[in-house]
């Protein structure tokens, strides 16, 4: 028991001594990026604007959202960042911090409901559903007609414009944000 817990004060020492050191300007873009991608106020606002004559699968809408706002924000730093090793590394770091983010959310709802889940999983396939799309619209002029309708088609609501719309405003909402804060840490 002993050395269980000297082992842990060592690797709790070693973290703190790592959280010391300056972030990069990656790192720090990374951390932020993330943390704007988990935040819910915007997925709190969406659903409470949802017009209320509105045919809207609530529930779907509300579960979705979340994971549209995470590959937007991963969609936009692969489209406004040059290729280089800022581009790699910030993007190996966003993408690795939001699978720690999903494990730890996978665990949490087994112990919860019971059910085994990979919430990073359910964001690859969302993700490939939502490229997929977009390749098959080539001629699209903005990606927002595009990932709407989809978004939508996940909700399993493909004929309600209200749906197509909050997911149309969030995917628009994300990537304006993405883009202002590269710009603003002169990264794009």
């Amino acid at each position: 028991m002993w050395r269980k817990v000297f082992l842990n004060r060592k690797f709790f020492s070693k973290i703190m001594e790592n959280s010391k050191k300056p972030k990069s300007n990656v790192e720090q873009a990374a951390e932020d990026l993330f943390n704007f991608a988990i935040d819910r106020e915007d997925v709190k606002w969406l659903m409470e604007n949802l017009a209320e004559e509105a045919n809207i699968k609530k529930t779907s809408v509300e579960y979705e959202l979340p994971i549209l706002k995470i590959i937007s924000v991963g969609w936009s730093l692969s489209y406004y960042l040059t290729r280089g090793p800022q581009k790699d590394g910030l993007l190996n770091l966003y993408w690795t911090a939001i699978n720690d983010f999903s494990k730890d959310l996978s665990t949490t709802t087994e112990m919860m409901t019971g059910q085994k889940i990979d919430y990073f999983d359910i964001v690859k396939e969302r993700l490939d559903r939502y490229v997929k799309a977009l390749e098959q619209h080539p001629d699209a002029q903005d990606p927002a007609t595009v990932i709407g309708p989809e978004f939508a088609r996940i909700c399993g609501n493909a004929d309600d414009i209200f749906t197509f719309m909050a997911g149309s405003k969030m995917f628009m909402a994300a990537v304006g944000r993405v883009k202002e804060y590269l710009e603003a840490i002169k990264l794009r």
